[in-house]
């Protein structure tokens, strides 16, 4: 059976799904005894912006809504400061907040996720993906991994420092 999968801006009346599903993460993290989104963030707050700003995104199988994510053109304060180096200083795309809905967990939502933002970065001529994610997040590290992400050292985020991956695209 081949679903059909689409990567579309999350609208506002998308906001109690997406954060059903980040609740979800979050507690899914805590359970594999992760630190990150233990804290109060992403929030619904969080989301609200996103969509506000025309930063966020769902990847809907079939219609249903499996995973969301934020997707910001070449703006991440905290990645002007790297312990190590970027690959590339031209224009990026940075991945953040991918969070998957429990029903969709475990069948490579993430990884078709990644394959449509690789599409939709190369279809705009952006150069690369930046993306970073926590020490302790082995189901990212291993996606970033098998996508072909090249670590490229530490970033401080608000609640830490975190893994930072690039990808050239183009």
């Amino acid at each position: 059976m081949n679903l059909e999968t689409k990567l579309r801006k999350a609208e506002m009346e998308d906001r109690n799904e997406i954060w059903n599903i980040i609740q979800q993460s979050i507690e899914r993290r805590k359970q594999d005894g992760s630190t990150q989104w233990q804290n109060g963030y992403p929030n619904m707050g969080t989301v609200e912006s996103d969509i506000a700003k025309g930063f966020g995104y769902v990847l809907t199988i079939d219609g249903e809504i499996a995973v969301y994510a934020a997707l910001i053109l070449n703006d991440e304060p905290a990645y002007s400061t790297i312990e190590g180096a970027w690959l590339s200083d031209g224009e990026f795309l940075v991945v953040h907040r991918v969070a998957v809905d429990a029903k969709f967990a475990g069948r490579g939502m993430v990884k078709k996720l990644f394959d449509h933002i690789e599409e939709v970065t190369k279809s705009h001529g952006i150069q690369s993906i930046k993306v970073d994610t926590n020490y302790d997040n082995m189901a990212m590290l291993k996606i970033l991994e098998s996508k072909g992400y090249s670590y490229c050292g530490e970033v401080l985020l608000a609640d830490g420092m975190r893994k930072a991956y690039e990808k050239i695209i183009i």
